[in-house]
């Protein structure tokens, strides 16, 4: 038992060392991109904020939020889809530095044809669905599916689907 305790405390002191040592989080990088195959040559070398633009040429979006919890949003607030029936992400590259995942179309085509009536009663039913993370203001909400929107019509135009580049 003592040995697993100490192995247990020295991951434990690790992360806190991690966390200690500047990082902050993780970002995600929402992109556009026609297939798997492309989505997994996003540039790996650089930091996030050195990206350049993505497969629409618009430089995606960046954000805090994590790609489950944009699924769960859209799905729960507008499609009406109880939180524990929002289908699992998948997974196209796995790497120690990062990793891209491919977001469910059923994600971004609901936004391109609700207008803002409906943008604003998802915001709200997202605000009130219980054990859920991400943004619970429904202010920020609503903005965040406005942004959200727009990328949704964009991926649309460019017949592309959603990927998200996972980046510590």
């Amino acid at each position: 038992m003592e040995p697993v305790r100490e192995g247990t405390d020295r991951e434990e002191t690790g992360q806190s060392e991690i966390r200690s040592g500047g990082r902050v989080g993780v970002t995600y990088k929402y992109f556009g991109a026609p297939n798997g195959a492309t989505a997994a040559r996003v540039p790996l070398s650089m930091r996030p904020e050195e990206l350049g633009g993505d497969e629409l040429g618009m430089g995606g979006m960046f954000t805090r939020i994590k790609p489950e919890t944009v699924s769960a949003m859209v799905l729960t607030g507008i499609e009406g889809i109880p939180l524990h029936r929002v289908p699992p992400l998948e997974l196209v590259v796995l790497h120690p530095d990062y990793a891209v995942v491919k977001l469910p179309m059923t994600v971004v085509d609901p936004l391109r044809g609700i207008g803002e009536e409906s943008v604003g009663a998802a915001a709200f039913i997202w605000s009130t669905v219980p054990d859920r993370g991400g943004p619970s203001d429904a202010f920020n909400v609503y903005q965040l599916l406005h942004e959200w929107q727009d990328f949704s019509h964009r991926l649309h135009e460019a017949g592309h689907q959603p990927y998200c580049l996972v980046w510590p």
